[in-house]
């Protein structure tokens, strides 16, 4: 029995186009759109947490000394350039005298012309107590006369009113210098402290009034961290607790540290709890003033209770939860979170109990309908 030419053909086509679809199907269910989702899995764990807190800060100096005249005037000089190491007492700059030194010098030559006055009350006093003394002694024997005497005894009254004046005159010139020599003192603008200067804020010749900072001096040993974190994250933030600050022009490098204090006042614009973070050790060299750092706080750490990697964290309809393994399915599983770690490990307040399984990666974005092949791990995602 002959088959038609036309259903030989058919035939034909079937042959080749059966063997085809297979194909097709078997690439779209293996790697194709419907192929399952590859994921790596992770099982929840009752782990302790030691949670962790960042901010941000700028390097600032406990003590700055801001150092100026005390009354109006010229910058005569100033000595002192910003960088140079200074010491206690030492002179930075100086202020213009004006007519102070020929203040003085007449003032002293006015004490010289009062101590001469003094020396000449001083002797005009003893001569007249003298005579006094003389002539009440010749009183009994009739050799004065009354009269005599009390002259003699008014004398000795003028000559001991003129000496106290006389001294009171000196004390007043010699007070008068003193207090000219203290304001001549204080035209010298001289350092309290041991410290660095920071800061310039006039040049010689350049007019400033009472109180206006010349220069700058900050104590290197009082260098601290002026730090912020966010009050929402700020639980726990205690003095005494250890700390790792990383300055911006040493990023590999991290500087152990401790919270000094936490400042009574908060940032009510920015929301920050504000903080003074000392370093342990000064780097060398010093970090310059106002340069950014980050901030890393140790926070006590919390009682042990179900964790999970932070990676394993999905948002679906603007719900936070991660892919419970249930049975050969998935379900999304809202979850509350504590707080979390360094390590990328968070606590789980509710949702997950111990033992649970979760997907921590996956290849794409999962549905409740998606099927799924776990694997080791993911092509690009690291162990």
């Amino acid at each position: 029995m002959k088959v038609p030419r036309v259903q030989r053909r058919t035939l034909a086509v079937v042959a080749v186009v059966l063997p085809l679809l297979l194909v097709f199907v078997y690439v779209a269910i293996r790697s194709g759109p419907l192929a399952p989702v590859a994921v790596t899995v992770t099982t929840v764990q009752n782990l302790p947490v030691t949670p962790a807190l960042s901010g941000l800060g700028t390097v600032q100096a406990r003590y700055t000394h801001k150092i100026g005249p005390t009354a109006a005037g010229r910058l005569q000089r100033l000595d002192a350039q910003v960088g140079d190491v200074v010491h206690a007492g030492q002179v930075l700059g100086e202020m213009d005298a004006v007519d102070l030194n020929d203040r003085i010098a007449a003032q002293q030559a006015a004490i010289q012309g009062a101590q001469a006055a003094l020396r000449q009350a001083e002797a005009k006093h003893a001569f007249a107590q003298i005579q006094a003394r003389r002539y009440e002694q010749l009183l009994p024997s009739h050799a004065a006369t009354e009269e005599y005497v009390a002259t003699k005894q008014q004398d000795l009254v003028l000559a001991q009113s003129a000496l106290t004046a006389a001294r009171e005159d000196a004390r007043r010139l010699q007070a008068e210098l003193q207090a000219l020599q203290a304001q001549r003192g204080n035209l010298r603008l001289v350092s309290p402290v041991a410290g660095i200067v920071a800061a310039r804020q006039a040049d010689p010749g350049s007019t400033v009034v009472a109180g206006q900072p010349v220069v700058e001096v900050f104590d290197p040993a009082s260098v601290w961290v002026d730090a912020r974190f966010d009050q929402v994250h700020a639980e726990g933030l205690a003095p005494g607790l250890h700390a790792q600050v990383t300055l911006r022009s040493r990023h590999s490098q991290a500087i152990a540290a401790h919270v000094l204090r936490i400042e009574p006042r908060a940032d009510a614009v920015t929301e920050e709890t504000l903080a003074k973070v000392v370093l342990d050790t000064l780097p060398a060299p010093l970090p310059p003033l106002g340069e950014l750092a980050e901030i890393t706080v140790q926070l006590p750490a919390l009682p042990a209770g179900p964790v999970i990697a932070n990676a394993a964290i999905r948002t679906l309809d603007g719900r936070r939860g991660v892919w419970k393994l249930a049975g050969e399915g998935l379900v999304f599983t809202p979850v509350t979170l504590g707080r979390a770690d360094l390590d990328g490990r968070v606590q789980v307040t509710q949702g997950l109990a111990a033992g649970d399984r979760v997907v921590l990666y996956s290849e794409k974005a999962l549905t409740a309908r998606s099927r799924i092949r776990i694997v080791e791990r993911l092509h690009g995602v690291a162990p």
